[in-house]
């Protein structure tokens, strides 16, 4: 009975996030009310609350999922001397495909996450500090591995990638980088930033070299 009842609760979930998904991108996030969500979803409003107190609970509720996609990926690879390049497009292509199946919402959610509320902070930091714990180690065995410099912050590091991830989102947005082309915009974007934070090379100084 308890394997029957968990069922029926992620069916339920997954309702509400469905419905979520199609009402924010056809009304809206603020035009969108929670007995909408409950219609479309095909429950009843008090039971959309035993899930999400606020529609904003429903956007971390898809962060959750994004970090979901990450951890799959991250089991996917634990075992496997994959270059750290091949790694970050793999992951935030699946993060990628995720936000992109309906293109009105990925535009909210890029917003929500991007620029998160003062109300929403706590969740958002939350968020971030969960994605952190599973990437960082990826980033340090790469150091570990001479692919990135080890003198720069893991803070850091993800930000490049992070960033450039937000950059592709963008260019898919305006049409610059269309879906067929956006791993391949990515892999180049992620191996740029890679060689620039290559270890650095021993280098003779000038003054040594002068005095040779």
């Amino acid at each position: 009975m308890a394997g029957i009842r968990e069922t029926k609760k992620r069916e339920t979930r997954q309702a509400i996030m469905q419905a979520a998904i199609t009402l924010f991108s056809e009304k809206g996030f603020e035009k969108t009310s929670i007995e909408e969500l409950a219609r479309a979803a095909g429950i009843g409003k008090g039971t959309i609350y035993g899930y999400f107190q606020t529609k904003s609970d429903i956007l971390h509720a898809f962060c959750e999922d994004e970090l979901e996609i990450l951890h799959e990926e991250l089991t996917t690879n634990a075992d496997r001397e994959i270059p750290i390049l091949r790694q970050m497009v793999s992951i935030y292509m699946s993060e990628f495909r995720h936000i992109t199946e309906n293109r009105e919402f990925a535009r909210h959610f890029m917003q929500q996450t991007a620029f998160p509320r003062d109300v929403d902070m706590a969740k958002h930091l939350a968020n971030e500090d969960n994605y952190f714990k599973l990437l960082f180690p990826l980033l340090e065995k790469a150091q570990e591995r001479g692919e990135l410099r080890n003198d720069v912050d893991l803070l850091y590091i993800t930000g490049h990638f992070y960033g450039l991830y937000l950059l592709l989102v963008s260019a898919w947005f305006t049409g610059r980088v269309p879906t067929e082309e956006a791993e391949s915009a990515l892999e180049t974007l992620f191996r740029q930033a890679i060689e620039g934070l290559h270890p650095r090379p021993e280098h003779i100084s000038t003054e040594g070299a002068q005095h040779e």
